[in-house]
């Protein structure tokens, strides 16, 4: 820095700034800052359907609570009399520089909170500069999504289909978009046990709904069948017709019928994943990407150990939020010796309108790069176990 050049003001106090100066005119933030007021007003806004899927858990949730608890359980310990007047909160992961240590996880089913769905988080993450991991189970295509991001990172999230040919169909539609790595999703081979979906009697994927990688690959759109199978199991009730629109509209926009869309999600249905995935799939991946290659889904330090052995570039420890098993560790609680047991592999921590998320983008990054300071740290790589009492 040059004598007439000013320091840059750090994002936390630049978001203290954005907020209090607008708010002098009147002005509020669009959405809000406290985060359990933000999981309130966007339980309003949406349909009783889209809260259940978005906001229920597995089983009577324990483990979401768990997941709360673990964090409560664990207290910050700062350090005083510290210069922490300039900060950097970046970190590199894969050769690539984050301007902060956050990735927007991947969200299936956006439609069903806002029209733009992928699009709009899209552009608020590359506005902000802010990596996005597409959703396997998104509403708009991949190739789509991609163009709005323009540089920003991004990396794609695999369901492991039971269907190699569409796995390697996908695979290489997301790194042909620039996608910098493949993040393998194992803590949903099955889908869990969720009373307030079971409650609703609704699956989005059912009305062709968060299928739209699927819609627009051309290997699966290949193996639809002429007609779907007879499974024995008819659906009743009024709720029909509004099914049937839904596959309407969802069949316009990717040129489909609504008898081909029946069939669409019929064979999305019965090739959505693979129970049966194991250890030695992860070099059939290799194979198939030159990507990094991350595991989400890991709680165990011995599995973290089998990641590096196979060649696994990176983990993310995660329990899905709580939306699989109920009564699992909490991710926190397990980062400690599986950060341990991967001996140097990268390990992210998984944490459950376009205007909107770039404020909540920007809040975060606020509140951590402040915290960070009031820490007596100047670099996200400081962090350690000696900032943390229980």
């Amino acid at each position: 820095m040059t004598a007439n050049e000013k320091p840059a003001v750090a994002p936390g106090r630049l978001r203290q700034m954005e907020i209090y100066v607008t708010g002098v005119g009147g002005a509020r933030p669009s959405v809000p800052v406290a985060p359990d007021a933000l999981e309130a007003n966007a339980r309003q806004a949406m349909s009783p359907q889209a809260a259940a899927y978005i906001i229920g858990g597995g089983g009577c949730e324990v483990t979401m609570r768990a997941n709360r608890a673990a964090f409560e359980r664990h207290a910050l310990v700062p350090r005083v009399l510290r210069d922490v007047a300039t900060r950097d909160i970046s970190v590199t992961l894969f050769g690539r520089r984050h301007r902060a240590p956050i990735l927007l996880a991947p969200v299936g089913v956006l439609e069903m909170v806002h029209p733009e769905a992928d699009l709009a988080v899209a552009r608020a993450a590359a506005a902000e500069g802010i990596g996005y991991v597409f959703s396997n189970q998104a509403s708009v295509p991949l190739e789509k999504t991609a163009a709005a991001m323009a540089a920003a990172p991004r990396w794609f999230q695999l369901y492991w289909s039971s269907d190699d040919d569409f796995v390697r169909s996908i695979v290489a539609r997301a790194e042909k978009a620039g996608c910098e790595a493949i993040v393998v999703t194992l803590d949903t081979t099955l889908l869990g046990w969720r009373p307030r979906d079971l409650d609703m009697a609704y699956l989005p994927f059912l009305r062709g709904l968060g299928i739209g990688q699927y819609l627009s690959d051309p290997v699966f759109l290949s193996k639809i069948p002429a007609s779907p199978p007879d499974t024995g199991i008819r659906p009743r009730g009024l709720g029909v017709i509004g099914a049937a629109l839904s596959l309407r509209r969802k069949g316009k926009e990717f040129g489909l019928t609504i008898s081909q869309m029946r069939a669409a999600v019929a064979h999305f249905t019965a090739t959505y994943s693979r129970p049966d995935l194991n250890w030695t799939d992860i070099a059939r991946l290799r194979d198939m990407t030159s990507l990094p290659i991350l595991l989400k889904g890991l709680c165990h330090a011995d599995d973290a150990r089998l990641a590096r052995e196979h060649g696994v570039d990176g983990i993310v420890v995660s329990n899905h939020g709580g939306r699989q098993v109920d009564g699992e560790i909490a991710t926190l609680d397990a980062l400690p010796d599986i950060a341990a047991a991967a001996e140097g592999l990268p390990v992210l921590l998984a944490i459950a309108g376009e205007t909107g998320v770039r404020e909540v983008i920007r809040n975060i990054i606020g509140e951590f790069d402040i915290t960070l300071a009031l820490l007596g740290l100047i670099k996200a790589s400081e962090l350690g176990k000696e900032n943390l009492s229980r």
